[in-house]
């Protein structure tokens, strides 16, 4: 990067930082540190709640997703604004009037205290893993882009951003996700706008997006009910709307953002306009990979977007076996190329047959480079045997730092930070609020005071910061982010989501009954998914139901017990 792009770069997280800083001051107590005093405006949770969710993955791996498989992807979210509702109507008003810190509380309440603690501790796995991999996704670009070992740039960026958690807690989380998604959305539209600008002068929107769509690139429905597609309207509807439920209704970094409205109207408030937005934005994101693809039909794009690997290969002793293959590579490219611009000009006429014969050849022509670069990869691996061979988080970044002007790249690499830093320090501090209240409060010292409290608060936010850094340093075995990270939600998330349902909806059930049939479950949804068999957001299903169908099944045989009170319940 050059010396205008630092500075954008670092005086962008500098402002952010001050900012956060700036308005933590004065933190006395666990309410402040963990819930911000329960004080904000929908608009503010609404943000903070999409700032949560979008994460420095969402920005490596959705462009690269779009680039190498289309725009399927956005179906992912088609469940959420059904589970917004659902939200609004069930979960947002019960929290707040039971005024809990965390959502596993309520389970006590409900059931008993073994079910407050095996949903706990599924949280904590679960999020402690995923928020891993989100420090990994920026420790990726700072290792692309300035050759540094992956490892030593993972410590780092999880360092700062530990650092920052455990000295703001969720009131600097809040107040500085509100700024980040300003600033995101803002450089988002440019970014949409300079990639259009650097297309051919007789190509538009409206051409490029044709051209991406004769290569399959704008498939954003899929209405097929393929259960071996990941991506179809009925996966992200059904599938979608299981896990949507289960992350914003039962995962504490997202019930931890509502929980901060300052009433039941700012918090539902504030997950409608998450609902209404989120969409738009994931299909926006999307459209930016497609028309990076479109960019590539006219430009050489690399046979590998992972350059780190590619030099490896050229300082090895397939030197000259991949010399050849990137010859060939930029043969089928000028041939293509030739084709492109054919089907460029019969769609300026109109032609449909000289349409569809011109994409046939393009898809041959795809077909070839795509064996090109399987060529390339056995060559990497061969060289590389614990290489990654799944490219899809570099696409975008390549292409940025290849073709952005100077200062520009370093706003969109300042934006994927500040997407890291808001998802990264909000699951660090709900893990913490989630180990203080339900583990230390709950088991090891209920009698503690407001100054204990506060300081294992950071102290577990500390440790879980720990946790997470070295989870990320195993991270890059993952292949594409994005699905890494909710593949791994699906496993647990059906599991949590059941607990909550049987909790709200079947009332007869009782905590015996669905802590055994929560273990069950988990074993089935596990053992389903090493089948790999079904897509993975079917095991958000596949687990909520579960967890219903046994604990009904097995309440008739257990002797029905009085939940476990808390002691503060019986003074």
């Amino acid at each position: 990067m050059s010396t205008a792009d630092w500075i954008v770069l670092f005086l962008t997280l500098l402002v952010i930082v001050i900012y956060g800083v700036y308005k933590s001051r004065g933190i006395k107590n666990i309410d402040g540190y963990l819930l911000g005093n329960r004080s904000l405006p929908w608009y503010h949770v609404g943000l903070s709640v999409m700032a949560t969710q979008a994460s420095a993955i969402t920005f490596l791996s959705a462009p690269g997703l779009a680039y190498s498989s289309g725009m399927s992807f956005v179906q992912f979210y088609f469940g959420l604004p059904l589970a917004m509702i659902v939200l609004c109507i069930t979960f947002v008003p019960i929290f707040h009037k039971l005024k809990v810190f965390t959502a596993y509380e309520f389970l006590e309440k409900r059931f008993d205290v073994k079910t407050r603690g095996l949903t706990a501790i599924l949280f904590l796995i679960q999020r402690g893993i995923s928020t891993g991999i989100t420090i990994f996704a920026p420790a990726l670009i700072i290792s692309t882009i300035l050759h540094i070992d992956l490892t030593w740039t993972t410590l780092a960026i999880g360092s700062f951003v530990v650092i920052y958690t455990t000295y703001g807690g969720t009131k600097a989380v809040s107040h500085t996700q509100l700024l980040q998604m300003s600033i995101i959305f803002g450089s988002l539209l440019v970014a949409g706008i300079l990639v259009i600008h650097l297309l051919p002068e007789s190509i538009g929107l409206s051409k490029a997006l044709h051209i991406a769509g004769k290569s399959g690139k704008t498939n954003a429905l899929d209405f097929t009910f393929d259960l071996n597609n990941n991506y179809t309207l009925w996966t992200g509807l059904i599938g979608g709307f299981f896990l949507q439920l289960s992350y914003f209704g039962t995962d504490q970094s997202q019930v931890g953002r509502y929980l901060t409205g300052a009433s039941i109207k700012e918090s539902r408030m504030g997950l409608i306009m998450n609902g209404l937005l989120k969409i738009p934005m994931q299909f926006a994101i999307l459209l930016i990979g497609v028309l990076v693809f479109a960019y590539y039909q006219f430009h050489q794009p690399p046979i590998f977007f992972n350059q780190v690997e590619i030099k490896k290969l050229k300082e090895s002793k397939y030197a000259p076996d991949y010399q050849i293959l990137e010859q060939k590579h930029s043969e089928l490219f000028k041939t293509r190329e030739s084709v492109v611009q054919q089907l460029n000009t019969a769609l300026d006429h109109d032609d449909e047959k000289r349409i569809a014969d011109y994409r046939s050849s393009l898809g041959q022509l795809n077909a070839k480079m795509q064996a090109v670069k399987e060529g390339t990869l056995d060559l990497i691996k061969k060289n590389n045997p614990i290489a990654e061979t799944n490219d899809n988080n570099y696409v975008f970044l390549s292409f940025v730092t290849s073709v952005f002007p100077k200062g520009l790249i370093g706003l969109l690499i300042a934006v994927i930070f500040l997407a890291s830093m808001g998802s990264t320090a909000s699951a660090i501090n709900s893990l913490a609020s989630t180990t203080t209240i339900d583990i230390y409060k709950r088991f090891i010292n209920p009698n503690s005071s407001e100054k204990q409290d506060l300081l294992w608060s950071r102290l577990f936010t500390l440790i879980w910061g720990t946790f997470t850094v070295i989870v990320a340093l195993y991270a890059n075995r993952l292949g594409n982010l994005l699905e890494a990270v909710n593949i791994l939600g699906s496993l647990f998330y059906g599991t949590i989501l059941g607990i909550f349902i049987v909790a709200f909806y079947m009332k007869k059930i009782q905590g015996k009954a669905v802590f055994f049939a929560a273990i069950l479950s988990e074993i089935i949804v596990i053992a389903v998914w090493s089948m790999n068999k079904i897509p993975f957001l079917w095991l958000n299903l596949i687990g909520c139901l579960a967890v219903m169908l046994i604990a009904y099944i097995l309440q008739p045989g257990m002797k029905v017990l009085r939940p476990i009170k808390d002691k503060r319940d019986l003074e």
